[in-house]
C-alpha cells in the first residue's frame, strides 16, 4: 500500500502543536525502528519456508498529562525490501496509557512486534508466547496490533493480558481479533522456580453480517521455570509447559463425537554467556491444532491431513551487539528437526530506540 494518507501527519503535528496538553505538559517525540531479516528454509510437509526483509517504523509524541496519563499519537510503517509499494503497512499510532509503580493499562496501539533483541529467535513471538501457541515470525509479519493490554509487573509476580482487534465484522469478512494472557509468579524457593503460565485464543465470528464460519483456536496450560546455577554462563534456564488445544475453525460443522482437543509437552533449555545464547528446544504433541501458533508443532499437514503424533526438535545459538546506548542487533542461527525432517533459519534483528525531550515554552 502506498503512503497517500497526509491526514496522519497532519493530526501528529495538530496533536504536537495545537493540543492544550502539549502547551501544559512533558512531551518526548520517540523513535522505535526495527531492521529484521529472518530466512526460513523449510522443506516439511507442515510449514513452508519464506524470507521476510524489511523495517519497520514507529514514530510518535508522548504526552504525559500527569504521572499517571499518557496520550500517545504519531504513525506507524511497514517497508518490505523489493516491495514495488513504498509500505506494506501504514497506520496510525494512537494509544490512552493509564499506569502506577506496577501496572499500565493502554487503549488503542497496543505494546507488539519486536520490542528487544537479546531474547534469542525462539522467544521473539508478538508477546513473547511459546512458538506452539503463536509463532514468532508474526512480529515481523503483523507487527502493528491495537486493542486493549494490560501489564503487571513486581519483583516476584508478572502478567501480560490483551485482546488485539484484527478485522471488523463486515459483509465479505468475519470480525477477528485475537487475545491472550502470559505470566509467571515466584514461589519463593532457594533454587529460582516461577510458576508459568500462558493462554492465546483466535476467534471469528460477528452478529451483524453472516460472513463465514465462527470458529475458535486457543490453546494454553501451566509450566515451570527454573533459573539454574549459573555455573561458566551468566544465566542458565530450564522450563517445561503442558499444553491443551482445541482447533474448532467452524462451530455448525461440529459433530457431536469430535472434541477438536489436542495436547502438547513442551521444554526448553537456554544459555547465556557475553552476548551470546544458546538454546534446546524438544516437543511431543498429539493432535495439536493451534490457529497463529508455528505449523511446525502442529498436526495439521499443509495438505490438510493430519499427522496425530508430532515430534520436534530445536537447537540455536544467537549473538547479540549494542553498538550504541540506543541500538542493539542480534544475530541468529536455527536448525530444526521436523519427525524425519531436517532445516534450518537464520535471522538478523537491529533495533534503535529512543526518546528527546522537547521543550515547551514557559514550562521547566
Amino acid at each position: 500500500m502506498r503512503f497517500r494518507n497526509p491526514v496522519v501527519l497532519g493530526g501528529l503535528a495538530a496533536l504536537w502543536l495545537g493540543s492544550p496538553a502539549a502547551a501544559q505538559e512533558r512531551i518526548t517525540f520517540n523513535v522505535d525502528v526495527t531492521f529484521y531479516g529472518d530466512n526460513t528454509e523449510f522443506f516439511n510437509p507442515w510449514r513452508e519456508g519464506e524470507t521476510l526483509l524489511g523495517a519497520e517504523s514507529r514514530l510518535f509524541l508522548d504526552v504525559e498529562l500527569n504521572d499517571f496519563v499518557t496520550l500517545r499519537g504519531g504513525i506507524f510503517g511497514d517497508h518490505r525490501f523489493g516491495d514495488d509499494d513504498n509500505f506494506e503497512t501504514v497506520r496510525p499510532v494512537l494509544a490512552l496509557h493509564l499506569q502506577n509503580d506496577y501496572a499500565r493499562f493502554v487503549i488503542g496501539s497496543i505494546e507488539s512486534g519486536a520490542r528487544e533483541v537479546g531474547l534469542g529467535p525462539d522467544q521473539q513471538g508478538p508477546h513473547g508466547l511459546l512458538p506452539p501457541l503463536q509463532r514468532e515470525s508474526l512480529a515481523f509479519s503483523r507487527p502493528d496490533e491495537a486493542g486493549l493490554q494490560l501489564t503487571v509487573e513486581r519483583p516476584r509476580f508478572e502478567q501480560e493480558t490483551w485482546i488485539n482487534w484484527q478485522q471488523l465484522n463486515t459483509e465479505m469478512n468475519r470480525e477477528t481479533f485475537d487475545a491472550g494472557l502470559r505470566g509467571r509468579l515466584h514461589l519463593g524457593t532457594p533454587l529460582p522456580v516461577w510458576f508459568s503460565y500462558q493462554y492465546h485464543v483466535v476467534h471469528s465470528g460477528g452478529q451483524l453480517f453472516d460472513s463465514g464460519p465462527v470458529g475458535d483456536s486457543w490453546a494454553g496450560g501451566p509450566g515451570f521455570i527454573v533459573e539454574l546455577p549459573a555455573g561458566p554462563f551468566d544465566a542458565q534456564t530450564a522450563e517445561v509447559h503442558g499444553l491443551v488445544a482445541r482447533d474448532v475453525p467452524d462451530r455448525a460443522a461440529l459433530s457431536h463425537t469430535e472434541t477438536g482437543f489436542g495436547f502438547g509437552l513442551f521444554a526448553r533449555y537456554a544459555a547465556e554467556k557475553s552476548g551470546w545464547r544458546a538454546h534446546l528446544i524438544g516437543w511431543r504433541a498429539r493432535d495439536f491444532i493451534k490457529g497463529e501458533g508455528d505449523e511446525n508443532y502442529g498436526s495439521l499437514r499443509e495438505d490438510g491431513r493430519l499427522a496425530s503424533l508430532r515430534h520436534y526438535f530445536e537447537t540455536g545459538v544467537s549473538r547479540t551487539y549494542h553498538p550504541a546506548n540506543e541500538m542493539g542487533i542480534e544475530f541468529a542461527a536455527r536448525m530444526h528437526r521436523i519427525d524425519t525432517f531436517h532445516d534450518y533459519s537464520f535471522r538478523i534483528l537491529a533495533k534503535v530506540d529512543f526518546g528527546i525531550p522537547i521543550k515547551v515554552p514557559g514550562r521547566p
